[in-house]
């Protein structure tokens, strides 16, 4: 197995450590034929709209959307608002979920906060019973879901923070920049 990291802007190399910390073989995508060999995709989070920018400037925009079609994609924060269908602004989407994210839903950078998610699948996935915790930092919330999308997890006011369309994954936090390899786990388990 050979998952890539988009590798325009934001943290990668985060997920790339990670990655490896799971014995996971890795590489960086900056051009469409970074995409070749490859079995899934980390987006990571960032400036969504730096990344879609530098994604139409290196000619990413249609090789990532048709990757999508076949294999599985990750977006963290920033990679979530990628790979969604509707941000409410003009900018740059690989509009691959059905999904509609708000973005800095939670404020700004000083209303980044931390806290434990229960999330099912993951238990499920991982067989461990330990809540999720969750790093938030200017994110996202994902504002509504198509009918093919499942919601796995939701801050305690209700607000939808993690979704999945069949292969296609979108959190609003950030797992890398835990010590917790288990939302990488489970993503792998998408992957074919």
């Amino acid at each position: 197995m050979k998952i890539g990291v988009l590798a325009l802007q934001g943290d990668f190399a985060e997920h790339i450590a990670m990655l490896k910390r799971l014995k996971v073989e890795t590489a960086e995508v900056r051009l469409p034929e970074h995409l070749n060999g490859l079995d899934g995709l980390i987006i990571p989070g960032g400036e969504s709209t730096t990344i879609g920018k530098l994604a139409v400037a290196y000619n990413l925009m249609d090789p990532l959307k048709q990757f999508g079609q076949r294999h599985a994609i990750w977006g963290t924060c920033a990679g979530a608002i990628f790979l969604s269908k509707d941000v409410s602004r003009d900018q740059p989407l690989l509009g691959l979920m059905d999904i509609k994210v708000q973005r800095n839903a939670f404020g700004r950078q000083v209303d980044s906060f931390e806290t434990d998610l229960d999330i099912p699948e993951l238990k499920q996935a991982t067989g461990t019973e330990t809540p999720y915790h969750a790093v938030f930092i200017r994110a996202p919330i994902i504002e509504s879901v198509g009918d093919n999308v499942k919601v796995l997890a939701s801050v305690p006011d209700g607000r939808i923070v993690a979704a999945q369309q069949g292969h296609l994954l979108a959190t609003s936090f950030h797992p890398e920049l835990t010590n917790d390899t288990r939302f990488h786990e489970y993503f792998l388990t998408l992957v074919d």
